[in-house]
């Protein structure tokens, strides 16, 4: 064996030495990083009292031509030299001419009264001081030192503590404090001191790393010591097991490794690096350099063994040469295909992992080479068991809906799987079927549908492994929809015009959603869905035309189903009825036939009419097909009045408006009396005639005649009779008849004989010619008053004695009344036929008017002649009191005054 140390310039120091590959053995390069300047201080404290000066140097390699000082940023200063003096606290930086700036140095000038200097920077080996330093003014009797605020050492008056060798236990925060005497205590700042590592660990190299027996191989020791430290030098030192090789200042060795007899283990090399003195020594790991040993046969194992390989699990592959040299290259090849390439350098056994699948089935075998030649394992057979896979149930007919009654193919099948597999198939959990098959097929199982075969299927596939369930499949047997009934439900026993009738339509089986619709004939009146299945119901409001034939259907989308019809007969109560009356003629007339007719507009048949006389029921009459009744009446006298009918169709009666008729009576033929004041009619008696019809309706007009000469006529509003007053003449004998004529035809009266016999001689005597003497004379003087007071013509007419407006206790005398009495008739004389004993007696009353004033008789303007004439009738006008027996008619004469020279017939 040969050792040689590699010679260099210099020993390697700063920075570090490293040996490169690409150069030949026994040169080692030196790679140096572009420096920068590093500043050092005088005194070497950061923290200074104030008032003192500090020396800042700049230190580089070589010499520069000028030297450029910074506080902060802020250029300080440019000078040729390489120290600058300051007392200002700051961070202070220097550049040199081409190098970058160095790092700053930050320091304090304090007023305090106790410092605690500390090095800014320790690093490992390195003597350590720590100086607790009062004020100059202060005189300190003690002084004690602090380690992480425990008593490190009671330094006395001295102000130092020092470490020889600083290290890594050292590391900690230091403070001092100090006391006069019989005076004050103070308290320094705090130091943290942070021990910085020389260099790390030195890693060993060989080159090659695995050098063939007796061949020459570099060993190289690496570490790195920090640019402060470049005037350090490293020793290094190299060992195989507890040998030493050798040591000097150089990082490398140039020796040979020795060859392995049998299963000798070989040997392990390692270096160490310490300075100079040696207060720092750190080792490098152990490296193994075995010496090249030709591999044995690799050795091929399978795990899981051949017989239990199951498709989805990992083969483990591994390979191992007994015996070889490092590193060995191995190959797993299945069938000449190489799947895997692997170099170990440190251990025997290579591995390899594969994913079974089921190509994977075959013959296996791995080679080992270390360049020495290939070996081959013996080869495995490998036979790769497939589960099952998850199979897929599909449906058929497709898609998630089928009918009932259907038939239904379940095919289940597994894509992979080695031998035999059992399908199972299920509805729910519940199990349908099952059947076997080869991994190249699947199974099917059949079913007719019911609605009961909604649900959800799966299948199963097995073959020894574990089931594997397919996907579930949900299937929905949709029922098609049976035929709906359809029901009905009103208010009341008869559907009536206005009520809400519900119409209720339900299929008793079909698969919802179930869509209804409402017919009324075949006319839709509406829809309604039924999400959830069941029946659906629809609300009408009745009217008259909703009669008729009703049905529903429903319809889930396999064919519409139609209800049976059923009938609705909606009721129509019936509306007020109208009546009216039919006669012959414009008037109604007692003996005419009148049809009274009733009618209501609206009503269903059959309606029962009722005719109302008043409140009294004359009749009644149906109309089964509806439409209006008739009610013929033979009138009487008795039928006027109020009418109205009544139509009813078991909803409530309805009553018509009520209707007047009014029965016109035809006027009977009419009864003329006479009344004269005596047994014979006399030339001036006064005659009543009185025409009454005995029926007839008001009002009735009188019409009064002598022969076929009317005298005159009047009207009883109110029906009855009317009398007519005549003075009689001589003229006047003849055949007296009246008229009654209410419209329907006049009727006339049978005639009536008078003979009007006029006076012969006096019967009364002396007496009775001188009182008709004076009466007549004095008619005389009125009448010639009169006529010389009166400038205008008066006429007179007669008037029926029954006008009450004219009795003479009613007359006004500014407005004289005038009785029957023919214009300027001439008085006619008054004979005596007074007789005493049958108590006839002729009053004559005169009274005289002249404007608002009375006169006597002779200078009178107007006359009242008042006659009293016995009577043998009922008195038709007012009588003044008289004794009884004795019956007066009264007649008030309005004369025209006649020319002065007209004379007075006595």
């Amino acid at each position: 064996m040969h050792e040689q140390l590699l010679d260099f310039d210099r020993p390697c120091t700063y920075p570090y030495c490293q040996w490169n590959p690409l150069h030949q053995a026994g040169h080692v390069q030196l790679h140096a990083p572009v420096s920068k300047p590093v500043i050092s201080l005088q005194p070497p404290w950061t923290l200074i009292f104030k008032g003192e000066a500090v020396t800042l140097t700049c230190h580089i390699a070589g010499d520069k031509k000028w030297y450029r000082w910074y506080l902060g940023t802020k250029i300080l200063r440019e000078i040729p030299a390489n120290t600058l003096q300051v007392q200002d606290s700051g961070e202070y930086k220097c550049e040199i001419q081409g190098l970058p700036q160095s790092d700053g140095v930050s320091l304090t000038f304090s007023p305090a009264k106790l410092i605690l200097h500390a090095p800014p920077s320790v690093f490992e080996g390195d003597p350590l001081t720590l100086m607790c330093r009062e004020k100059p003014d202060l005189s300190l009797k003690t002084r004690t030192l602090y380690k992480n605020d425990n008593e490190l050492i009671d330094l006395g008056k001295n102000p130092s503590f020092h470490i020889k060798h600083a290290g890594l236990k050292d590391n900690g925060e230091y403070r001092c404090t100090g006391s006069e005497t019989h005076c004050c205590s103070f308290s320094s700042n705090a130091v943290r001191i942070q021990v910085q590592e020389l260099f790390p660990r030195p890693i060993l190299r060989a080159n090659p790393p695995s050098p063939i027996p007796g061949e020459p191989v570099i060993l190289t020791c690496e570490t790195q010591l920090p640019p402060q430290k470049s005037d350090v030098q490293l020793r290094f030192q190299f060992f195989r097991d507890d040998w030493n090789l050798g040591s000097g200042w150089k990082g490398s060795l140039r020796t040979s490794v020795p060859s392995i007899v049998g299963n000798e283990d070989p040997s392990h090399y390692w270096c160490e690096a310490s300075t100079v003195p040696s207060s720092v020594s750190k080792s490098s790991q152990k490296l193994q350099l075995p010496a090249w040993v030709p591999v044995s046969p690799p050795v091929l194992t399978l795990s899981p063994s051949s017989t239990q390989a199951v498709e989805g699990d990992w083969l483990t592959l591994s390979c191992e040469a007994k015996r070889g040299s490092y590193p060995i290259e191995y190959q797993f090849l299945h069938e000449e295909v190489v799947l895997r390439k692997t170099k170990v350098t440190f251990r025997k056994t290579a591995t390899f992992q594969l994913y079974l699948k089921a190509e994977h089935s075959g013959t296996y075998f791995c080679t080992a080479d270390n360049g020495l030649g290939i070996r081959r394992s013996q080869p495995v057979s490998l036979s790769v068991t497939v589960p099952v896979s998850r199979p897929v149930l599909t449906l058929s007919p497709p898609g998630p809906q089928a009918v009932e009654g259907d038939w239904l193919m379940l095919s289940c099948q597994a894509q992979r799987g080695s031998s035999q597999i059992l399908y199972q198939f299920y509805r729910g959990d519940v199990p349908l079927g099952s059947s076997s098959a080869t991994s190249a097929g699947g199974a099917s199982f059949s079913v007719i549908l019911t609605a009961e075969h909604s649900g959800t299927y799966f299948c199963t596939a097995d073959n020894g492994f574990g089931p594997q369930r397919s996907d579930p499949k949900s299937l929905s047997v949709t029922v098609p929809a049976s035929r709906p009934v359809l029901t009905l439900r009103a208010p009341r026993t008869r559907a009536v015009v206005g009520d809400t009738v519900e119409f209720r339509c339900e299929a008793q089986r079909g698969s919802p959603p179930i869509l209804y619709k409402f017919y009324l004939e075949d006319v839709i009146l509406g829809s309604s869905w039924a999400p959830s299945g069941g029946g659906v119901s629809f609300n009408l409001s009745l009217t008259a035309e909703h009669s008729g034939n009703y049905a529903c259907e429903a319809d889930n989308g396999l064919g519409a189903q139609r209800s049976e019809e059923t009938s609705l007969s909606v009721t129509v109560p019936v509306s007020h009825p109208i009546l009216t009356f039919r006669v012959p003629r414009a008037q109604a007339v007692v003996g005419d036939v009148v049809e009274l007719h009733c009618e209501a507009q609206s009503g269903s048949p059959p309606i029962l009419y009722q005719f109302y006389h008043e409140d009294v029921t004359l009749g009644s009459n149906s109309a089964p097909s509806g439409g209006g009744v008739s009610f013929n009446l033979s009138l009487t006298a008795e039928h006027s009045g109020n009418y109205s009918c009544e139509a009813n169709n078991g909803l409530g009666p309805q009553r018509s408006k009520t209707m007047p008729l009014s029965v016109t009576v035809p006027a009977s033929r009419p009864v003329l009396t006479l009344r004269v004041p005596r047994t014979q009619a006399v030339v001036g008696d006064m005659v009543e005639l009185r025409c009454e019809a005995q029926s007839g309706s008001p009002p009735i007009l009188y019409r009064f005649y002598l022969e076929d000469v009317i005298l005159g006529s009047s009207s009883a509003p109110s029906g009855g009779g009317v009398s007519f007053n005549l003075s009689l003449t001589a003229e006047r004998s003849g055949n007296y008849s009246c008229e009654a004529d209410n419209g329907l035809g006049a009727q006339r009266s049978e005639a009536v004989s008078l003979s009007v016999t006029g006076l012969t001689g006096s019967r009364s005597g002396p007496v009775a010619t001188g009182v008709a003497g004076g009466l007549l004379s004095v008619a005389g003087l009125v009448v010639m008053a009169l006529l010389l007071y009166c400038c205008l013509p008066r006429r007179a007419g007669g008037r029926p004695t029954s006008d009450p407006s004219r009795s003479p206790s009613h007359s006004d005398p500014q407005e004289p009344t005038y009785y029957n009495v023919p214009g300027w008739m001439e008085l006619q004389p008054v004979y005596g036929n007074v007789n005493p004993k049958a108590g006839d007696v002729v009053y004559s009353e005169v009274r005289i008017q002249e404007g608002n004033r009375h006169a006597a008789a002779s200078n009178s303007s107007f006359g009242l002649l008042r006659t009293y004439l016995p009577s043998h009738g009922p008195a038709t006008s007012q009588q003044p009191s008289r004794p009884q027996h004795s019956s007066v008619i009264y007649s008030q004469v309005k004369v025209a005054s006649p020319p002065v020279s007209t004379a007075l017939r006595s």
